[in-house]
């Protein structure tokens, strides 16, 4: 019988065990559950469904993103397997101290910081002239992965006796068939074992293949990073339980399939006493496995190569632009319509978009970039100037945001405008009567005490000193030092008031009801109400644009200096700008469209809505983001440093 000691020895362990488990399978339990909710909101249960998973089937960019993953896997794992045993083999027969220091170059690799790599490898590229793409990422992971498989060979070399290979050539065998007769069987264990490391490493990797990939090209990792930025679709909830369940699905046949029952030898299968199994003639054998690996070499090196020549026709357009920012039937329109391939990619920050225009490793021809990044573009020289010949429907933009964008492109020559917005405060009608405070109008109401621990702040330098420097009566472009501190000491004395600095989770805390009021992007009001009267919520949310003024932004196309489509990026701006695209994509994406004659065509009920359309005399204080150069950003991002940390 069990002492109370060991009885709570026992229950220690078991909970230690259940803690353990539960941190480990506890988020992916939840995000399995979310990937059968029929609502969006990532708190908020609306019925079970099976749709997010019918559309990740027919998601041409989870599927694509799918085939390259297991591709480039499977092929680098395979390369690297062979040149990591064949060099593993030639390191075994260095001397000890050459060998040394080899293993330890080798090992350099592995110690290294990816990012480090990722960038190295970038940089050569570009430095070569190889444009990024498919055979960039498959270099890049052959690159890492041999050093993980001359470390699993390496081993097993030192194992294996070098008197049976010698004792098999003096039997009449030659090198290569003694190798692949004594050697290759005894170090298989251990090829095998880098084999599934090296596919494995370049299944999980993600900061290398960012850095080596192109234009058209995403494996899972990269896709699901970039889903996550602009707030996750419920579509990878499925997917990655589908990764899940069949990853455990496999571990468990692994784990319980009924073991082979084996041969008995003498000392060992190659020792000196080893009793020959005769019998014993697999079908998979070495000069198989070398056969069917040049095959599948040659045949990738032929499909990188198909892709390099077909990427380089007339017939071709390559478009960089935000995550769901389109109506994905719009490009199979202008596709069907002018026989124009579009190679579509995405990117999520303006200020990731700008390295890759500007190392001019890809090639894009149409990119969307936000006003301020557009004005740094063209000061760098990284943009061409538009044939607007080629672009009649440019005369359906309003001549307001044609002059608003003289901002930053002082003679509309290098932009057209496609999306714009405002910069406002969202609050829960009913959390505000309960509180007992008026909805609010400016600025200054954030700072209302009564508000403690309700307020949801842009987790975003110019956003949040826009708010503050708006407050204060100061110009949201100031450079002004003093201005700037002074922004900075009202961010510090409201923030024991902010729940939370945060980028899209406004959106899910507002239909939560975990906040009162929130700093939110025009844009994201219509699909909030949507979903709002979806989930059949007891209070309204609503949008003001604060009486200080706010800043009024303006995503346009532009087509970089290194385009090599040039003439089609115009076709594909002025097929933008035609009023029905530009209908179906304010539908789609929500936010409001510069263009004239679509907005005359939209349904009334979205060409009444304020807060989408506000009139021209709310946004009389409002101004665009200026590009304020270098130093004026270091010091923006240095005082909102001090803001975050205090």
């Amino acid at each position: 019988m069990k002492t109370a000691g060991e009885r709570f020895k026992k229950f220690i362990e078991d909970f230690y065990l259940v803690l353990v488990l539960v941190f480990l399978y506890a988020p992916i339990l939840v995000m399995m559950v979310l990937s059968f909710n029929s609502s969006k909101s990532r708190s908020q249960w609306g019925g079970f469904t099976l749709k997010w998973y019918t559309q990740m089937f027919e998601s041409a960019t989870i599927m694509d993103a799918l085939y390259n993953t297991l591709l480039i896997a499977f092929l680098s794992a395979l390369i690297a397997t062979i040149l990591g045993t064949a060099a593993a083999i030639g390191l075994s027969a260095m001397k000890k101290l050459p060998r040394t220091i080899c293993m330890g170059l080798n090992n350099i690799p592995m110690l290294n910081s990816d990012i480090v790599t990722g960038i190295s490898l970038m940089l050569m590229f570009i430095a070569f002239g190889i444009s990024l793409g498919f055979k960039t990422i498959l270099f890049a992971h052959i690159t890492f992965n041999v050093p993980y498989v001359m470390l699993s060979v390496m081993p097993k070399l030192k194992q294996t006796s070098r008197n049976t290979y010698e004792a098999a050539m003096d039997l009449g065998a030659g090198p290569l068939q003694a190798f692949f007769k004594v050697v290759f069987p005894d170090i298989m264990p251990g090829v095998l074992s880098g084999f599934l490391m090296a596919f494995t490493m370049s299944l999980d990797d993600f900061i290398i293949t960012h850095f080596t990939r192109g234009a058209g090209i995403n494996t899972l990792s990269t896709l699901i990073y970039s889903e996550v930025r602009r707030g996750i679709k419920p579509s990878m909830y499925a997917l990655s339980t589908v990764i899940f369940v069949t990853i455990l699905a496999l571990l468990l046949i692994t784990n319980f399939a009924p073991a082979k029952p084996q041969a008995k030898t003498g000392a060992g299968s190659f020792g000196p006493n080893a009793v020959p199994d005769k019998e014993k003639k697999p079908l998979w054998n070495g000069k198989t496995a070398i056969v069917l690996a040049s095959f599948l070499i040659v045949g990738s090196v032929c499909y990188t190569s198909y892709l390099h020549f077909t990427s380089s026709h007339s017939n071709e357009l390559y478009v960089y632009n935000w995550g769901e920012y389109i109506d994905e039937s719009v490009i199979d329109e202008f596709e069907a319509e002018t026989g124009i391939h579009v190679t579509y990619d995405l990117f999520e920050t303006n200020e990731e978009m700008y390295p890759v225009i500007e190392a001019g490793a890809v090639s894009y021809d149409a990119v969307c970039p936000s006003d301020y990044m557009i004005q740094k573009m063209v000061e760098n020289g990284l943009l061409a100037e538009i044939n607007f010949e080629n672009v009649p429907n440019i005369a359906n933009i309003d001549p307001v945001y044609l002059e608003k964008s003289k901002a930053f492109d002082p003679e509309n020559l290098y932009s057209v405008p496609y999306t714009w917005g405002t910069v406002g405060i969202i609050y829960n009608v009913q959390k505000l009567e309960d509180l007992g405070v008026p909805a609010p109008t400016k600025w200054s109401d954030l700072w209302d005490e009564r508000l403690k621990g309700e307020i949801l702040m842009q987790d975003s330098v110019r956003d949040a000193f826009m708010v503050a420097l708006k407050e204060l009566g100061y110009s949201m472009n100031t450079t002004d030092v003093g201005e700037l501190e002074e922004a900075k000491k009202l961010l510090l004395a409201q923030k024991p008031l902010v729940q939370a600095y945060v980028v899209d989770q406004v959106r899910d805390k507002m239909l939560n009801g975990e906040a009162a009021v929130g700093v939110i992007y025009s844009g994201e009001l219509l699909y909030l109400q949507e979903e709002a009267e979806t989930l059949d919520l007891d209070y309204d949310l609503e949008y003001v644009l604060p009486k200080e003024g706010t800043n009024l932004w303006i995503d346009s196309w532009v087509i970089p200096d290194n385009a090599k489509n040039k003439e089609n990026a115009e076709k594909w701006i002025n097929f933008l700008c035609r009023p029905d695209i530009a209908v179906k994509n304010f539908e789609y994406i929500t936010y409001a469209t510069p263009n004239k004659a679509a907005f005359e065509i939209l349904d009334p009920e979205y060409q009444e809505n304020k807060s989408v359309f506000p009139d021209t005399d709310e946004l009389e204080n409002s101004e665009v983001y200026s590009y304020l150069g270098t130093e004026a950003d270091d010091l923006y991002n240095a005082l909102w440093k001090e803001v975050k940390s205090q």
